[in-house]
């Protein structure tokens, strides 16, 4: 029995294969930190919620503001520094699940990037951040 023999003996063998690869490249691509927007382009119910305050070849400056009840859809970061020009109550959903958490006025962070996270401000002051991404 030749080679071609021996394939035809199992016709549909790599029937599902075409659609199994779609589905992993599917999946790849949400997953991507691409598949999603950053952080300027991402909105709350189609209304922007960062502006750019500055932008050159070393940085980019962005301010966020969130009223009560407004939030951020999911969207990733990549490195960046982060201070708390006004605080408030923010409920933080990522990988790690969904938690509250307290940012009071005047705190800051740095991150290293963030595959994918959403927020949404459950309290009752509107809070602002300025974020700072070296390019």
């Amino acid at each position: 029995m030749n080679r071609q023999s021996k394939r035809s003996s199992k016709p549909g063998r790599y029937r599902y294969l075409p659609g199994l690869l779609a589905t992993v490249w599917g999946l790849a691509a949400w997953a991507a930190p691409g598949a999603l927007p950053d952080p300027l382009a991402a909105g709350w119910n189609g209304k922007p919620v960062c502006e750019r305050l500055h932008e050159d070849a070393a940085q980019r400056i962005l301010r966020c503001t969130f009223a009560p009840g407004v939030g951020h859809e999911r969207h990733f970061h990549d490195a960046h520094f982060g201070y708390t020009l006004s605080g408030g109550r923010m409920r933080i959903e990522d990988e790690k699940g969904v938690r509250e958490v307290d940012v009071p006025t005047g705190s800051s962070f740095t991150s290293e990037g963030v595959a994918w996270h959403e927020v949404l401000n459950v309290g009752d002051t509107t809070s602002v951040f300025l974020i700072v991404e070296p390019k």
